[in-house]
């Protein structure tokens, strides 16, 4: 019974770790779902809505971009209508730097990890992990993670997008083009 309980605790915990480490798929944000970020919209008027896009640490800046416009255009031709202007835009970054140091116990007094090595011209040596300049022990990975958000405000109208507005959407055409880039959770 506790080797079929061991099994299945490292299965769930391979589970957990495969979801953080893989980008945040096109859907809905919802908390229960067990993914960080996901799309949100809040109607502001009947053809005014205030989108946004979060992606985790996996995800790129391009990716929730694309994921933002994609939702704009989906929600655009949900409500009936043909293009959207993008009235505001933004995108968030949120940096974190991670320091993993290696791996040594803690102080517990007088009691921590040692290990005795040898070497060529000072024969055997101690390495404690509070005292001296270890061997092995330099190499501290530092690395940032960045996670994005996008935000934007968009305005629907009926009709073609006006010519020459940069910011102006075909909500068909941005879901014909971008609807190969997307992933949905599986």
């Amino acid at each position: 019974m506790s080797r079929n309980f061991a099994l299945a605790t490292c299965f769930m915990l391979g589970l957990v770790l495969a979801g953080c480490a893989t980008p945040t798929p096109y859907q809905p944000a919802d908390a229960r779902s067990g993914v960080s970020g996901g799309f949100s919209d809040q109607r502001i008027t009947s053809n005014r809505y205030r989108v946004s896009f979060a992606g985790n640490g996996a995800t790129s800046r391009d990716t929730v971009e694309n994921y933002l416009l994609y939702r704009a255009a989906e929600l655009t031709v949900q409500q009936g209508y043909d293009s959207f202007i993008l009235a505001d835009r933004d995108v968030e970054r949120n940096r974190r730097v991670v320091v993993d140091r290696p791996f040594h116990a803690g102080r517990f007094g007088y009691w921590g990890p040692s290990w005795r090595y040898s070497s060529a011209r000072y024969g055997w040596r101690t390495w404690d992990p509070y005292w001296g300049d270890p061997f092995f022990m330099d190499s501290v990975d530092v690395h940032t993670i960045d996670r994005y958000e996008a935000m934007a405000e968009i305005v629907m109208q009926r009709g073609s997008a006006a010519d020459g507005n940069s910011r102006a959407f075909d909500a068909r055409e941005v879901l014909s083009e971008l609807g190969a880039t997307i992933v949905r959770p599986s």
